[in-house]
């Protein structure tokens, strides 16, 4: 059998359709997982208000979400390298749809925590299989703006749950926002029926004729689509590896990038999840009514798209390492801005910039730099290792940023957040790897950065 050679003719291909329909599909499922994990603000505030549940079992909804997430993105991990991309995220979009439809009907909180467990294993599958498989389709040269651009579509999702649930919690009850949530999943769902399994992975792993037919398919649908010629190939490399066990991770050369990829996790987990998604609450104890709580929140969720649009900006322009620790710096500084305001149009205004900053770390983080870090042979389980880490952190952030907020107020938070930005500054400074502009195979080693310098001039 002839080397299939996936990489470099996937790499020289130029943007067409094919490539927005590969985003839209993987976005749209990306982008309800972000609206069920973030439905929860609103949800929990309007619980608690109702007399539903209190804080305290409030924090253990919360947990149960991320325990279930910290287990979906290590399942999702060995399945999406076992068994295949398209396997994984089908599987996962399942789970948390059923489970969020499901949810609508619940008779308690008790009842609520268990299927919230059950949604955070397909939540948490969701992002470790998307931006891996994304970033296996599109060429290097445009890699960072284009899983940037996933970023923007599943950031969008926090203001899209902010905003339904500004009017559907008042005036329908927070119990039609997991319905919402459950009856999209199934919709997505049948629309990913038609995605191409990843070549490079289909090659990584010896399935050389499927991997011939579906890149022979997509150089196809290109050429037509762009009505010329494609590039030619330079360079020729056989990506059929190995079986790779999960300890190679942590093996000399790959347990920097493992450890790096976690601590990036942790930092904008704990950005996320210890600051944003207790805002309502927050405003509410401070004596905000629900309405103009989540109102507030509205306001600063434009700060998720925005975060993704200066991703979008920076990414391939300075860099992944560069632009990381530009906009760690950058949140740090308006965190403390942020909590010496006092007047409401101040508080949207700098809420809006901090949450803007948290949100480029997330998507230079989490979409661009984690999924590059590893070969295509474990992309998937080294994303997922990572993601158990940033998981990890979130189930214990919700009770330390009660405890914080409780003896602290906000400042408490914003210094949790602090902490870990300014580790994470220090991780990237160490770890001398940029992944900006380099074929997959040169960011991971298994060919020579000389040897495919002529594949990463592709036009974007």
């Amino acid at each position: 059998m002839a080397i299939v050679n996936s990489g470099a003719r996937l790499d020289r291909l130029p943007i067409s359709r094919f490539h927005w329909k590969i985003l839209g599909l993987i976005s749209a499922g990306a982008f309800l997982d972000a609206f069920d994990i973030y439905l929860a603000n609103g949800a929990l505030a309007a619980m608690v208000k109702a007399g539903f549940t209190d804080m305290r079992t409030g924090s253990f909804f919360l947990s149960a979400t991320f325990l279930g997430m910290m287990i979906g993105a290590g399942l999702a991990g060995y399945l999406g390298d076992r068994f295949g991309r398209r396997f994984s995220y089908q599987a996962n979009l399942a789970i948390f749809g059923g489970a969020s439809f499901i949810a609508a009907f619940v008779p308690s909180i008790d009842w609520l925590i268990l299927l919230r467990f059950v949604m955070g294993v397909g939540l948490g599958a969701e992002l470790v299989v998307a931006a891996g498989t994304l970033c296996e389709f599109v060429p290097p040269s445009s890699r960072g703006r284009w899983t940037s651009l996933l970023a923007l579509i599943t950031n969008s999702g926090l203001l899209a749950a902010t905003a339904i649930g500004y009017w559907v919690i008042p005036h329908l009850g927070w119990r039609y926002m997991f319905a919402i949530a459950g009856v999209g999943a199934l919709i997505v769902w049948v629309l990913r029926h038609r995605m191409p399994e990843s070549p490079r992975w289909l090659e990584t792993v010896g399935r050389s004729e499927e991997a011939e037919r579906t890149v022979a398919a997509i150089e196809e649908e290109v050429r037509r689509h762009t009505r010329r010629d494609l590039p030619a190939v330079t360079g020729v490399h056989d990506h059929e590896t190995p079986a790779a066990p999960l300890s190679a991770l942590f093996a000399p050369g790959m347990i920097g990038r493992t450890g790096v990829a976690a601590l990036t996790a942790v930092a904008v987990n704990v950005s996320l999840y210890g600051f944003v998604a207790w805002l309502p609450t927050f405003f509410i104890n401070e004596g905000l009514s629900i309405t103009r709580s989540l109102g507030f929140v509205v306001l600063m969720s434009f700060g998720a798209p925005a975060g993704a649009v200066v991703g979008y900006a920076i990414a391939d322009r300075l860099g992944r390492r560069k632009a990381l620790i530009i906009s760690s710096l950058v949140s740090i500084v308006l965190g403390y801005i942020y909590v010496q305001m006092r007047e409401p149009v101040e508080i949207s205004v700098m809420g809006f910039a901090l949450v803007t900053a948290l949100y480029t770390v997330c998507t230079l983080g989490l979409f661009v730099y984690i999924p590059e870090l590893f070969p295509t042979t474990h992309r998937l389980r080294g994303t997922g290792v990572a993601g158990v880490s940033g998981r990890a952190a979130s189930m214990c952030t919700p009770y330390l940023a009660v405890l914080l907020y409780t003896h602290f107020g906000v400042s408490g938070v914003v210094a949790m957040v602090a902490c870990v930005m300014i580790a994470l500054c220090v991780a990237l400074g160490l770890l001398k790897v940029e992944p900006g502009g380099l074929t997959l195979e040169v960011v991971s080693g298994k060919i020579p950065e000389n040897e495919a310098a002529a594949q990463t001039n592709v036009t974007a």
